[in-house]
């Protein structure tokens, strides 16, 4: 597959800036691989509809935290962007961080936050044309640290959003899922963020079981790709967790004939990323990088849940590898006439293996 295969023209208006008001009244579409068939206009949570008792739903409890800061620079109080990407060393308070603009940031400068200046960073390293290495100056019990950190912070929603509206004090808790429990994501895993607390109970009711998985989402969802040959992509590494209580619930699924659903991209990177051979999830702590893209053959979900994703997307390119190129292709076309929104606050694609 080309690069080129997954663009499209976008409108600007199908490109969701806000949450629903309710999580889980977003449109939904349905995709069915081997038939070929799409539904369209649906509701959300008529998702029920497709699944019966003892199937399992795979989730992505990564916790985003407010990862976007705004400092001045000594001397030249010059405005910066701090984005928080992971904490490097806690006793040291070294972060990696991306700044904006980068050009203005050399290594030794110093950034104050707030006013007053409380919190001072100095800047140790330059790792990339914009990444960078902060040490914090500020000498206090780890959490309290943290905790005037973030407090600091914003919602780090994706460029596309607060380049066209600023951020408000609903964004951390609309940027969140309702089951977010390991703190360590820079993104939401946005396809969790349609699940209510109804929904699930509904779910509950109706006997569908849930795992849990993490994968802390990075920011290289949003990077654009560069090369036409999309061999030659790599993606950003991610760390993620897959406990054997996860595997077990998972493995019980598959073993009697049960729809294995992942919720989202990140869920479907993480589960391929810890299959075996023989189509079971295995425990697993570590990184991973993987690009999933067509031709690809999954090796352990027969169903997943995806977002309406920009074009050209890493996102797009996995649910292609799903449900197949030119099926995915005719939906968002779809999409596109009927009014779906676009993005992480946008509508739901389910994609099933009938």
């Amino acid at each position: 597959m080309k690069l080129s295969q997954f663009k499209f023209k976008l409108p600007e208006e199908q490109v969701a800036l806000e949450p629903p008001f309710h999580r889980d009244e977003c449109k939904l579409m349905v995709l069915h691989r081997k038939s070929k068939r799409i539904e369209s206009g649906l509701d959300f949570r008529a998702i029920l509809n497709y699944f019966d008792e003892d199937d399992v739903f795979i989730f992505n409890d990564t916790k985003v935290f407010p990862a976007r800061l705004y400092g001045t620079k000594e001397k030249t109080d010059a405005k910066i962007e701090v984005f928080l990407l992971r904490e490097l060393n806690a006793d040291q308070r070294l972060w990696d961080v991306l700044v904006e603009p980068a050009r203005k940031i050399r290594i030794g400068n110093k950034l104050f936050f707030e006013e007053d200046g409380p919190m001072v960073a100095e800047v140790i390293d330059n790792t990339t044309s914009r990444g960078r290495t902060l040490r914090f100056l500020y000498d206090c019990p780890h959490d309290e640290f943290k905790q005037m950190l973030f407090d600091l912070g914003e919602a780090p929603l994706p460029r596309y959003i607060i380049d066209r509206r600023p951020a408000n004090e609903e964004d951390m808790t609309n940027f969140q899922t309702i089951y977010a429990k390991n703190e360590g994501a820079v993104t939401a895993p946005a396809t969790g963020l349609h699940f209510s607390r109804e929904l699930m109970k509904r779910m509950e009711i109706k006997g569908i079981n849930f795992a849990f998985i993490t994968l802390h989402c990075g920011l290289g969802n949003f990077d654009a790709i560069e090369v036409e040959d999309l061999t030659k992509h790599k993606m950003s590494s991610e760390q993620m967790f897959v406990t054997a209580e996860a595997c077990e619930t998972v493995n019980t699924a598959k073993e009697n004939g049960h729809r294995v659903c992942c919720v989202g991209v990140s869920t479907a990177r993480a589960t391929e990323s810890a299959v075996g051979t023989d189509g079971m999830l295995k425990e697993f702590e570590g990184w991973t990088n993987k690009f999933i893209f067509p031709p690809y053959e999954f090796g352990l979900c027969n169903a997943l849940i995806g977002n309406f994703y920009h074009p050209e997307s890493p996102m797009m390119m996995t649910e292609a590898s799903f449900v197949g190129y030119d099926l995915l292709y005719e939906g968002y076309q779809r999409a596109l006439k009927e009014g779906y929104k676009f993005g992480c606050y946008g509508d739901a694609l389910l994609m099933l293996d009938d």
